[in-house]
């Protein structure tokens, strides 16, 4: 347990996140964060938590770039704003709404920028932003949330995966309390298990050994939850669209069992059963209205009052088999799944190990996705203004991999772009935008497109030394958070595969 503190200055976060930057070493930037940690006054836990990882416990803010560009206040001569004010005001802001909301989140904001000093300043049109470009990620923070509470990784590592919340996580840690009280509960959703990659079914069972070969879906990733007559339904980013698709609702409420939580993906499907462009599927959790979505299952967390979370692939898959009519699965069976799949309209398969446990949040070797075609899932960093036809429209998209300083520039296109896709994105990245340029606009990092690729090759041209050949958009991918964009890594595997 940290021992009880009076609470830190605004101004000592702003400062530890300088040093985290300039700090290269990952060891080093979890120390500096568990000492930031550690100076935390117990209320301050959570919001402080969250800033360190880059974010405000608020998950919506509804403030622009307008806000914090307009008119921006002189910063103050001295360091007076504690971490639980920021956070008060921020939460003011974040419960404006109706007429004159917009006005009176500008005066909250103008006066708390008005009391923070230069570099507090910064630190906060960052945070509030979200462009935290210090290396503190969610993991690198848990990691030093493990090392100041002295507890287990793997216990903070499971409490994330079973809370979804960094900063409540943290103040558990940190007040010496049990993480074991973080579990599985019906109707709060956890992080997605993700799948890593491989060129094809063999280098990908080399990762697995023995596996299952399941169809790899175009569709939008759900998680169901169900007790009794309740159903809550989440997406990728734990955001609840129970109230948009009430075809999935039905389905969950037509299954012989009392509780569980689903994993799965709902898809626009064609009368023969072929897919519809993922488009569609997108469009329609816009609205309640247009093609009906089909779920398709793939994986089962809990079951009547058992938690399968460590039970093996093998395990879940005979459960879920049991619960969920074959109509409602993903085809599974053997690597000749691959070529069925691609056939159906599919997008490829993914391997899943027998015998491993699911795994929330992870990107290991337990599941493992082949597509006939490269393709990566980039973040867009920032965007230039088109020419021609393109005049008018944000075009030329700047890509970016992870990595654990945060992103890294790849190279640029505005292939396969179609005027639809021209304009929803011009439209999309300018609420994104933080600052221009001459003719670029920079963006926070936060829309994920999916890109084609004929191979990597190296470039001194960008910081990762590597740049994609003949890079084209497939499509945007705004059900999916940066988090889960592909890493450098992965890039340089393709170029070594």
């Amino acid at each position: 347990m940290v021992g009880e503190t009076t609470g830190v200055l605004f101004a000592e976060l702003a400062a530890a996140t300088e040093d985290v930057r300039a700090e290269s070493r990952r060891l080093g930037k979890v120390e500096r964060i568990a000492a930031a940690l550690r100076g935390l006054a117990p209320e301050e836990r959570v919001a402080g938590a969250s800033y360190l990882a880059g974010s405000p416990r608020q998950r919506v803010l509804g403030v622009g770039w307008a806000s914090l560009r307009d008119d921006p206040p002189l910063p103050a001569d001295e360091a007076t704003l504690s971490v639980a004010e920021v956070d008060a005001v921020l939460a003011q802001v974040a419960a404006s709404s109706g007429a004159g909301s917009v006005a009176a989140r500008r005066a909250a904001l103008g006066a708390l920028m008005a009391r923070a000093t230069a570099s507090e300043q910064a630190f906060l049109r960052a945070l509030v932003l979200g462009d935290i470009r210090q290396g503190a990620l969610a993991a690198v923070v848990g990691d030093a949330v493990a090392k100041a509470a002295d507890v287990p990784l793997k216990d903070v590592r499971r409490a994330l995966m079973l809370r979804g919340d960094l900063g409540a996580v943290a103040a558990v840690a940190l007040a010496g309390e049990d993480l074991g009280q973080f579990r599985l509960e019906v109707g709060r959703p956890i992080s997605p298990m993700l799948a890593s990659t491989a060129p094809d079914v063999d280098a990908a069972l080399e990762k697995t050994g023995p596996a299952a070969v399941e169809w790899k879906l175009d569709g939008a990733r759900i998680q169901v939850h169900r007790s009794g007559d309740q159903v809550a339904i989440f997406t990728r980013t734990l955001d609840d669209v129970t109230a948009r698709i009430p075809e999935v609702v039905e389905a969950a409420l037509a299954l012989s069992a009392e509780s569980f939580v689903l994993d799965g993906e709902a898809i626009a499907l064609r009368e023969d059963g072929r897919p519809h462009p993922f488009q569609v599927t997108g469009s329609r959790f816009a609205s309640k209205s247009g093609v009906l979505l089909t779920p398709l299952f793939f994986d089962v967390m809990h079951l009547d009052g058992a938690d399968l979370l460590d039970e093996p692939g093998s395990v879940r898959a005979s459960a879920l088999a049991g619960l969920v009519p074959e109509r409602w699965r993903a085809p599974r069976g053997g690597p000749e799944q691959l070529e069925i799949a691609l056939a159906r309209g599919h997008e490829g398969v993914v391997v899943k190990a027998l015998d491993a446990p699911y795994e929330a949040g992870r990107r290991g070797s337990a599941w493992v996705k082949v597509k006939p075609v490269h393709t990566l899932d980039l973040v867009v960093l920032a965007v230039e203004w088109g020419s021609g036809r393109r005049r008018g429209k944000l075009s030329n998209l700047w890509l970016g991999a992870r990595v654990e300083d945060g992103f890294v520039m790849l190279g640029k296109t505005f292939k396969g772009l179609t005027d639809a896709m021209l304009a929803w994105q011009t439209e999309k990245l300018l609420e994104l935008e933080t600052g221009r340029e001459g003719h670029v606009v920079h963006v926070r990092p936060e829309l994920v497109v999916e890109i084609a690729f004929d191979g990597v090759q190296t470039s001194p041209r960008y910081p990762g030394g590597v740049a994609l050949r003949f890079a084209r958009v497939l499509r945007h991918r705004p059900d999916k958070p940066a988090a889960q964009a592909d890493t450098l890594d992965a890039v340089l595997a393709v170029r070594d595969a």
